[in-house]
């Protein structure tokens, strides 16, 4: 980056901290974002002209709002739930929601922001929006879950639609949580629309949805690999996290041909040097989804490692795939996978790795696939599942597979465009922010100024 842009960046940064003051996860998703436009918008000046930067980095809207609901022993709780509309300049606000105690409006935004340029990113007509509640669903019984989620849907239902914004799951909102707030959504509109995504398949749902994210994950480090003449075979690989998104990233991963060593939770990591096979695998779903268990039972059952307190990122392996959380990888985690001989890391969940870590995997110019191009499979499928609510019509699981493979080897080819350089090393990180931006700022010129 030259003197210029990286003056004009502090520039930006500066005013962008000075109007959202404390909100360190969204001014981090910004700077991300903004170090690979500011030189790009730099050469091309219409886009400077028209604002777009500053225009993308303020959300169309911020919905905030009272949920009040009743525990089992009949006492009335009060959480706070949110709605960030971000950018609708190419399609219907399309993102998560969220039940976590640490939920905030800068980690909203945050999500809401990387969202708008992954969905970009899939080619399908979504804008970026996000939501959530700092309801913690942990321990509750699933009528208490229930009447939160009836209680959130009642204040939201009046800021969503088909055609205007279309939530899903995120952490802590699973098939159960969806069902609960489509149903109460049906109740309340009188209608039958496809207003949220990762439905049941009784009632408007698509198939591979639940696996799409950490499939799409995989997908995008083979095609990384594939660039470089590699491919998954015999890689040891080790994958943070335990839940949705890395159960599937290791499903994929053993398909073809990689070994699984590692997974964890908030309590800590397993190390299984045998490998976790398919058989392994599908104990860790029972005792994540139906027992709600512990990764730390994984290791005395199958007597292997168990480091408490700590993640995956001391174990040697070669690919590195973190489906955890955001920041979940620092500088000292990533010096050591580069250490340890690491030649990629994809990620599965939304910017596990902190601004250190991506300047140490930059640095030693490993693959890094960041999350708004690795992990856009499951916003893909959830996009053609709107397709299919609108046409009437259910896809077969493996038309819609191959329509997610297609997708992310499109995305992969959109970040060797954007980012690959003159020695042929791919910056993925600049090359998706650049693709992404393009699309949105484009249609947000065309509209003159809104």
């Amino acid at each position: 980056m030259s003197q210029s842009d990286q003056s004009r960046l502090a520039e930006f940064m500066a005013g962008l901290e000075r109007r959202n003051p404390g909100e360190t996860e969204f001014h981090q998703a910004v700077h991300e974002v903004a170090q690979h436009i500011i030189p790009f918008i730099q050469r091309n000046p219409e886009y400077e002209e028209k604002q777009i930067l500053e225009r993308l980095t303020e959300p169309d809207r911020i919905v905030s709002f009272r949920v009040c609901w009743e525990d089992d022993e009949g006492n009335i709780r009060t959480q706070r739930g949110y709605r960030v509309q971000h950018n609708n300049a190419i399609g219907p606000y399309k993102g998560g929601i969220r039940f976590h105690h640490n939920v905030t409006q800068s980690i909203l935004k945050f999500l809401a922001f990387e969202q708008t340029f992954k969905n970009s990113l899939t080619g399908l007509p979504m804008g970026g929006g996000k939501g959530g509640a700092d309801f913690n669903p942990k321990g509750k019984s699933d009528r208490e879950i229930m009447r939160f989620c009836q209680a959130f849907m009642s204040e939201l239902f009046r800021h969503i639609g088909p055609f205007t914004d279309v939530p899903a799951g995120d952490i802590g909102v699973g098939a159960r949580e969806v069902s609960y707030m489509f149903g109460q959504y049906k109740r309340i509109s009188n209608e039958f629309v496809g207003v949220l995504t990762g439905k049941g398949l009784a009632f408007g749902g698509s198939e591979i949805r639940v696996e799409a994210t950490g499939y799409g994950c995989v997908y995008f480090m083979e095609d990384m690999l594939k660039h470089r003449g590699m491919d998954l075979e015999g890689k040891r690989c080790l994958v943070s996290g335990s839940g949705n998104v890395a159960q599937y990233t290791a499903e994929k991963i053993i398909a073809l041909g990689g070994k699984v060593v590692s997974l964890s939770d908030s309590g800590g990591s397993i190390y299984d040097p045998a490998g976790i096979d398919a058989e392994k695998l599908e104990w860790v779903k029972d005792l994540k989804e139906v027992r709600r268990g512990r990764i730390s039972e994984y290791a005395e059952h199958f007597d292997c490692e168990y480091y408490e307190g700590k993640r995956p990122w001391g174990i040697e392996g070669e690919l590195a795939f973190p489906c955890a959380t955001q920041n979940e990888i620092s500088g000292e985690d990533a010096r050591t996978l580069v250490n340890n001989g690491c030649l990629g890391v994809s990620e599965g969940a939304n910017m596990p790795s902190t601004a250190d870590a991506i300047d140490v995997f930059q640095e030693a110019r490993l693959m890094f696939a960041p999350s708004k191009a690795a992990n856009a499979g499951g916003v893909a499928v959830s996009g053609l599942e709107m397709t299919q609510n609108s046409m009437r019509l259910s896809w077969s699981r493996d038309e819609l597979n191959q329509r997610l493979r297609s997708i992310m080897g499109e995305i992969h080819r959109k970040c060797i465009q954007y980012g690959e350089t003159e020695d042929g090393y791919v910056d993925y990180l600049k090359g998706s922010n650049v693709a992404g931006f393009v699309k949105v700022a484009d249609a947000m010129i065309a509209y003159g100024v809104i």
